[in-house]
């Protein structure tokens, strides 16, 4: 016997308890050497007063293992709650979401019985990681925050990726066409490093068309790579059109850590029946194991998964007549996978988790693409909350002009309003009025632009300072 490996687990809420206990089941059967310590997680957490949803304490236990196998969470209806996902994969340096689309025709119904994609989500920043303000009564904002070195981080990993599992292809989508600057910057990442890995072949799709064609086709994608909130839907597509979400397994990877769980949600309703399918989250073990360095037992387990389904044994939930040949519950399927325990399947590709060509821990690469710029600030953005028409305002901010800024533009929810525009447009309360410079500025500059504004009763609800890049706007032009 080796080394148990230390590992935190959570039992989750609704079907969490449930799922656990059936997947630590097969895995101590299987001959997983874990050392588990558990922590509370989740509902309890968030109403005896953790906003997060995890106590204090239970980060010891993940900063000392390093490695997390969690089961869903209920999250409290109402305000005030974060989300814990977002809390653990940003607090402990998760970027990198990777989740296996696969099909499993002709045991599992399934539109697309040749799919097999992974998808390699960006994992701590972009819209997802929720950066929001209410700045009026009529307005909310959130923050697109893409960065130069979290994109080359989830880039770079996605074609290690490629490469360590002998992935052909890798495709990146984003919305550049209109976010030019963020999604812009993504794929410009993503041209730059696949230049580095000359035998994977890569293309780029703009994320509608390529969701259509992800949702129609999949058969066409064999890794995909995308910011976090692309990344989000379009994994839950695929899991979906696979036959079932409940069968997706994902892992959370950093330089520092894991986290492994189901993709589905806690389905409170179905919690203590002794229904729910444990296989996503039993997969999440998987992945687990072959990132501890088990991977003869990642085998053994996945194997007699897969020779469970191939028989014909399932839950509820992939349940069909005419392809399944019987019902269980949650721990008689649990069973059922260890009996098969060194068996293999007949139809469906076993795997080889030991052996496969190319094994081993997928490379984490520093950023080797350092900006140097040439940053030149240009004027700023004052983002103004008033009730008052285009004219009067407009009159009222270039009263406020000073020596070296001026009003030049006036937009409202992105579109020109001043000092000629689409008066049609329907407006609300936020209007974001540019000023720019008259020869050299300062910070000072600005500050004493806004001191004005306040001085004239005018309500600043946020700024941006406009900078150009090696002579490029670094701002959205005027529509």
């Amino acid at each position: 016997m080796g080394k148990k490996h230390p590992i935190t687990v959570a039992y989750g809420d609704g079907i969490g308890p449930e799922i656990m206990k059936a997947t630590l089941h097969i895995l101590q059967e299987a001959g997983a050497e874990l050392e588990i310590e558990t922590i509370e997680i989740g509902e309890k957490a968030y109403l005896a007063g953790h906003l997060t949803g995890i106590e204090e304490k239970s980060w010891d236990s993940l900063r000392r293992t390093k490695v997390f196998l969690k089961a869903p969470i209920t999250t409290p209806q109402g305000g005030g709650y974060v989300s814990l996902n977002v809390t653990i994969r940003t607090s402990l340096g998760l970027y990198a979401n990777v989740r296996p689309c696969v099909s499993y025709a002709p045991f599992i119904k399934t539109n697309h019985p040749k799919m097999d994609v992974v998808i390699v989500r960006e994992n701590e920043e972009d819209l997802y990681v929720g950066i929001e303000y209410r700045q009026t009564p009529d307005v909310a904002t959130a923050t697109k925050l893409n960065s130069r070195g979290g994109s080359e981080r989830i880039i770079r990993y996605a074609f290690e990726y490629a490469q360590t599992f002998n992935r052909k292809k890798v495709t990146c989508f984003t919305k550049d066409n209109i976010l030019k600057l963020t999604d812009g910057l993504f794929h410009q990442i993503f041209d730059e490093i696949s230049k580095e890995y000359p035998a994977i072949e890569n293309e780029h799709w703009i994320v509608d068309i390529g969701s259509a064609k992800l949702a129609n086709s999949p058969e066409n994608f064999d890794l995909i790579v995308m910011p976090n909130l692309y990344g989000d839907i379009n994994s839950d597509i695929a899991g979906q059109i696979t036959g079932s979400i409940g069968l997706i397994g994902s892992a959370n990877i950093g330089v520092n850590g894991a986290m492994f769980e189901a993709i589905h949600g806690s389905a409170p309703k179905r919690a203590g029946q002794d229904i729910a399918n444990p296989s996503a989250l039993l997969l999440s073990a998987v992945y687990m194991l072959v990132h501890i360095h088990q991977p003869d037992v990642a085998s053994r387990i996945h194997n007699a998964w897969l020779k469970t389904l191939e028989e014909g044994i399932h839950t509820y939930d992939i349940y069909s007549e005419g392809v399944s040949q019987r019902k269980v519950g949650t721990k008689e399927f649990a069973d059922e996978v260890i009996k098969r325990l060194g068996q293999e399947p007949n139809v469906l590709k076993s795997v080889d988790y030991a052996s496969q060509k190319g094994y081993k821990e997928v490379k984490h690469k520093e950023r080797t693409h350092l900006t140097s710029s040439m940053r030149e600030l240009m004027g700023v953005d004052l983002y103004v909350y008033s009730h008052e028409k285009i004219e009067t305002l407009a009159a009222r901010c270039e009263q406020l002009n000073t020596p070296s800024l001026s009003l030049t533009t006036i937009f409202n929810r992105g579109v020109t309003l001043w000092p000629k525009g689409f008066r049609e447009s329907n407006c609300v309360d936020q209007w974001r009025c540019r000023f720019l410079r008259n020869g050299s500025i300062n910070l000072h500059s600005i500050a004493a632009l806004m001191h004005r504004f306040a001085d004239g009763g005018l309500e600043v609800v946020k700024t941006e300072n406009l900078y150009t890049y090696n002579g490029k706007p670094g701002y959205s032009q005027a529509t």
